[in-house]
């Protein structure tokens, strides 16, 4: 059934109305155990939700919902392989990709093995990718879920990635960034990476034949040794000149793709082993996803909060803060992740939906955005939920400084949920703002693994309440189509059949 259709719909519209008058400080004055109470551990991450809008009336009508909806069999169905992806008729399994060799059988035996068979040989290259000395330089170039998930990862486990090699990221058809990364390389110490499932992405192979011309009129010779693509498309490949591909399945979408091929950068930098361990962090959270009770599952909790705040309390955007300077890339990471996924306008059957679906995401670490973008969140006319990621443990030795980052953290949080008096005005902080705190003990490439997987399953939760497809991305074709169109027009001046406004756009850039 569709959500706004049951009856737990209907509740929850006539409880939000209540919200007007709910507080915060009154909720912890009033429940000494709300702390407890609103806090879980899963695999790797601690989660503090109690600083969120929300009581126990919620909590049952928000899990009420989740039960009239089918989340539990849609979960279940994804788990089992069945082509959930309906408008194009696919099975959703990057959660396979994770799986442990041989743990199951059926109709999912083959393809783990087809994942292992993978798996092997691309961490065999990397790890000799690792050991050839001569190779200072890899460079990763794709788009979109080939690009921001490596990228992110690489970025987050900077302290496990092997000296004497640097990594580097092109994704933008803008040839500024390939060449201002390109001017501090040489041929015959660079290693390429092209990553495209089709071998075809209009973006990603501008810059790959842009990066071959370069690496060729710098002398290089050997493109079978510099070169290597993550695509499916083995003949396009050999046509460039690649000999070693790793491919993946129509059944890893691109922002689910990290975990597979794509993560070939992620492999060289921090290991097989530590290839490994992410995986199996991102394994253990797709166990808990799976067994753990609705009402006290995490990914359950944080999705169905976001429904919550999107469609009763008309909070429109989540603010992400990592309090973690490794973990920069995650708030745009995130971005795709969920707004890719979830931003859709119409629900299984093609139908417009009365309701809204994703919330814009944006954020940047702390403490930078506390001196940026905190004075809106603090005493904006908006209320924007906040959601905090910090770790306990450090792993430099430089005094004092993490302690400040985490007290910085916590004293954020209680400062948006307690404000500050102030009769002028202008010093007020109206607090009762909400947060939610995600906690890891140490970032590691299993806790890291464990933190997208969480993210990921969230997302999976909220669009399937929504009742919308997570898995396809139609809303990215259409400007790539007509940027072709826009192309040919810019190259021979013709504007016939175009907008005024396009049109005159043109005739300026020529």
């Amino acid at each position: 059934m569709r959500c706004d259709l049951t009856p737990a719909w209907k509740n929850l519209q006539h409880h939000a109305q209540s919200f007007a008058g709910f507080d915060l400080r009154t909720a912890f004055a009033a429940d000494v155990q709300r702390a407890d109470t609103l806090s879980l551990q899963a695999p790797h991450v601690f989660a503090d939700l109690s600083k969120n809008h929300v009581d126990a009336a919620t909590e049952a009508l928000l899990q009420e919902l989740a039960r009239q909806t089918g989340l539990a069999s849609h979960r279940d169905a994804m788990f089992r392989g069945e082509a959930i992806n309906h408008t194009e008729g696919r099975a959703v399994m990057h959660w396979l990709l994770r799986q442990p060799e041989g743990s199951l059988g059926g109709d999912l035996a083959e393809p783990l093995a087809l994942v292992h068979g993978t798996l092997k040989p691309m961490l065999a290259y990397a790890e000799t990718i690792r050991a050839d000395a001569q190779i200072t330089d890899v460079v990763n170039i794709g788009i979109g879920g080939s690009d921001l998930g490596p990228q992110m990862a690489v970025l987050a486990l900077q302290d496990f990635v092997i000296p004497g090699k640097r990594f580097h990221f092109v994704s933008n058809v803008d040839g500024h960034e390939l060449a201002s990364v390109l001017k501090g390389l040489k041929a015959e110490n660079t290693l390429f990476l092209i990553a495209s499932k089709t071998f075809t992405t209009i973006e990603t192979m501008t810059n790959a034949r842009s990066a071959l011309q370069w690496f060729q009129a710098q002398g290089g010779t050997d493109v079978a040794r510099h070169f290597a693509a993550l695509t499916t498309n083995v003949a396009a490949a050999a046509e460039f000149g690649i000999t070693t591909t790793f491919g993946f399945w129509d059944w890893v979408g691109g922002r689910y793709s990290m975990w597979s091929a794509i993560g070939l950068p992620v492999a060289i930098a921090i290991g097989a082993q530590g290839f490994n361990d992410l995986l199996a962090g991102a394994h253990a959270m797709d166990q808990y996803f799976q067994i753990a009770p609705l009402e006290a599952n995490l990914p359950v909790r944080l999705g169905l909060l976001d429904v919550w705040y999107r469609n009763f309390l008309n909070y429109t955007s989540r603010s992400i803060a990592p309090y973690h300077s490794a973990l920069r890339r995650v708030p745009a990471y995130l971005q795709q992740l969920e707004m890719e996924s979830n931003g859709k306008r119409v629900d299984r059957n093609g139908q417009a939906l009365p309701y809204g679906t994703s919330p814009v995401l944006w954020g940047e670490p702390g403490t930078n955005g506390q001196h940026a973008y905190f004075q809106m969140l603090h005493q904006g006319t908006d209320v924007v939920p906040l959601e905090f990621i910090a770790v306990k443990k450090p792993t430099h030795s430089l005094k004092d400084h993490h302690e400040l980052l985490l007290a910085n953290v916590i004293a954020q949080a209680q400062a948006l949920m307690l404000g500050k008096a102030d009769q002028g005005g202008h010093k007020h902080f109206t607090g009762n703002r909400p947060s939610t705190f995600l906690l890891l003990d140490e970032l590691t490439p299993a806790s890291l693994g464990a933190l997208i997987a969480l993210q990921e399953h969230r997302v999976f939760v909220s669009g399937s309440v929504w009742g919308i497809n997570s898995f396809d991305q139609w809303g990215v074709e259409l400007g790539k189509v007509l940027a072709k169109d826009i192309h040919a027009r810019i190259v021979s001046g013709d504007v016939a059949g175009l907008d005024g406004s396009t049109a005159a756009l043109l005739a300026r850039i020529r």
